[in-house]
C-alpha cells in the first residue's frame, strides 16, 4: 500500500525549512520592534465562530466535523476571528491598545492550484483600541518595513476608505443587502464585471437615483493614484455630506503615512475588503511577479469584537499570506542567481553553511573525547555535528564538505596528549593547533558568530 500526503498540501525539506525559519524570524523581529507580542489560538474552533464572522456560505470552504461530544468543530481557515474570541475571552480589562501578532498554519477545502492550497501559513497582527488613522498608519508603516526586510523591493500597498462608499450608500438609503452585494461585486477586482452586474440591479427604487449612483460607483472605483486622487473623490462626492468624515480621515491617513515615513502606496478606490465588518481604512499589498496569486497581504479597521458579542471597540489588523512571501522570495533569488551567474564564475559563490563546526575524531580511540569536545561547542551555542556513524576519517571530511561546515575540528591522540586539537579553516585550507580550553576563544576570534 503506498501512502501520499493528502491532496492540497506540502512537505517542506531541509533547504526549505531554512528559508522559512528566515522568512518567520524576520518578521518576528519587525513585529517586536514595533512593540507586538506573540499569541496561540488552537487550530481548531467551533464551527460558529466562523459562520457568524462570514456567513453559513463559508461551510463549504471548511473543514469541519462532529466531535465525539456532538459539537461542531471547524480548523481554522484564518486567525482574526480567534483572535477576537480570545480577546473576549481574556482581555477585555487589559489596557488599551493591545498589540498581539500570530503565525499558523490555517485550512480551507478548496481547489488546489498554483500558490493556492488546502493548508497554508498566516502571519498577521491585531492591534485592538487604538484610535484611527493612527493605528492604519503605524500598521501600514510595519507591514512595509517587513517587506523591506524581507528584500521585496516590488511591493505595491493599495490603501481605500470604506467610509465613503459607506457614506454614498448612507444617503441614498441603500439596504444592507444590497450595500455587501455591490461591496462583493467590488471586492473580486472585476471592473468590467462590476459594471455589467451593477447595471442590472436596482439599488433604488427611484429610477433617477438609481442611475445616478451607478454611475457615481462606476467612476469612484475607477479613481487609482497619489494623494492627489482625492482631489477628484472630493468633486465626484461634494454634494453628499454622508462622505466627508471619511474623506478627511483618509488625507489624515496620507500625513501620517509621511511621519512615518512611508511613501511606497496607492490610493485605491476599487479596494473593497468585501465582508461587512470592515467600515474604516482598508488595505491590500500585491507583487505583481507573482501573476494571479499577486496578494500577499489584506487588513484594515473593523469591529469583529462587537459581532460576537464584545464590546465596541475599533481593532486593525492584517495577514501575510506566508506562503506566497516565500514564492516572492523564492522568485527574487531566481532572478538573482541568474545575475551572479552573469556577473561571477562558478567559484564566486558561497554554499550555505549548515553546521559551523565539524568534529572529527582521528580513530575510534578519540571518539569519546570528540563527544566531550562537541557537547562543550553545543552548550556555549555554536552549531556543531559529531560523527555518530563511526565512519572513516576519509568519509568524515567528505562529510563536513558536504554540510559546508566553516571549520573541522581534528581530535587525535598525539594533539591529545597536549590538551589541544587542530582546528582547520574550511574556506582557507588553513590549520592551526588550539589547546581545548581556547577552542571557543579562538572560534569567537575568527567571527564564528557573524
Amino acid at each position: 500500500m503506498e501512502f501520499t500526503r493528502p491532496r492540497g498540501t506540502r512537505d517542506f525539506l531541509f533547504d526549505e525549512m531554512r528559508e522559512r525559519k528566515k522568512c518567520e524570524n524576520t518578521l518576528r523581529k519587525v513585529f517586536e520592534t514595533y512593540a507586538y507580542q506573540e499569541i496561540k489560538t488552537p487550530l481548531f474552533e467551533d464551527l460558529k465562530l466562523f459562520t457568524t464572522k462570514s456567513g453559513e456560505q463559508i461551510v463549504d470552504q471548511l473543514y469541519n466535523f462532529t466531535d465525539k461530544s456532538d459539537r461542531e468543530i471547524t480548523l481554522r481557515p484564518e486567525i482574526t476571528a480567534p483572535v477576537a474570541r480570545l480577546y473576549i475571552n481574556e482581555l477585555q480589562k487589559t489596557a488599551k491598545p493591545i498589540k498581539l501578532y500570530y503565525f499558523g498554519s490555517c485550512f480551507r477545502y478548496e481547489r488546489p492550484q498554483k500558490g493556492r492550497f488546502r493548508q497554508f501559513w498566516q502571519f498577521g497582527c491585531e492591534l485592538i483600541g487604538a484610535k484611527s488613522p493612527e493605528g492604519e498608519a503605524e500598521a501600514i508603516a510595519m507591514a512595509e518595513q517587513s517587506l523591506e526586510d524581507l528584500g521585496i523591493n516590488t511591493a505595491e500597498i493599495h490603501i481605500n476608505h470604506l467610509g465613503i462608499i459607506r457614506g454614498l450608500f448612507e444617503h441614498f438609503k441603500i439596504d444592507n443587502e444590497i450595500q455587501e452585494q455591490v461591496m462583493i461585486l467590488i471586492d473580486k477586482g472585476d471592473k468590467e464585471l462590476f459594471e455589467k452586474e451593477l447595471l442590472e440591479k436596482d439599488l433604488v427604487e427611484d429610477s433617477k437615483l438609481n442611475v445616478m449612483l451607478k454611475d457615481i460607483l462606476i467612476k469612484l472605483i475607477d479613481f487609482v493614484g497619489n494623494e492627489d486622487v482625492l482631489n477628484d473623490v472630493e468633486d465626484l462626492l461634494n454634494d453628499y455630506e454622508e462622505t466627508k468624515d471619511s474623506i478627511n480621515e483618509f488625507k489624515e491617513l496620507i500625513n501620517l503615512l509621511k511621519s512615518f515615513n512611508v511613501s511606497n502606496y496607492t490610493l485605491n478606490l476599487g479596494i473593497a475588503r468585501g465582508l461587512d465588518y470592515y467600515n474604516g481604512i482598508v488595505f491590500e499589498i500585491y507583487i505583481p511577479e507573482l501573476g494571479a496569486q499577486k496578494q500577499v497581504a489584506g487588513g484594515g479597521s473593523y469591529n469583529l469584537v462587537e459581532l460576537f458579542g464584545g464590546e465596541q471597540v475599533e481593532s486593525t489588523g492584517f495577514a501575510f499570506g506566508f506562503d506566497r512571501l516565500m514564492n516572492a522570495i523564492e522568485h527574487n533569488s531566481k532572478d538573482k542567481n541568474k545575475n551572479d551567474i552573469k556577473n561571477s564564475n562558478k567559484d564566486g559563490f558561497e554554499e550555505k553553511s549548515i553546521v559551523d563546526v565539524f568534529v572529527v575524531p582521528i580513530s575510534n580511540e578519540q571518539r569519546e573525547k570528540s563527544f566531550e569536545i562537541g557537547q562543550k561547542l553545543r552548550n556555549s551555542g555554536i552549531s556543531t555535528e559529531i560523527d555518530l556513524s563511526r565512519k572513516k576519517f576519509k568519509k568524515l571530511l567528505n562529510a563536513a564538505n558536504k554540510l559546508n561546515a566553516k571549520y573541522v575540528i581534528l581530535v587525535g591522540k598525539n594533539d591529545l596528549e597536549k590538551d589541544s586539537v587542530t582546528i582547520k579553516d574550511m574556506g582557507s585550507r588553513n590549520q592551526e593547533l588550539v589547546a581545548i580550553d581556547n577552542i571557543k576563544e579562538f572560534l569567537n576570534n575568527n567571527k564564528i558568530f557573524d
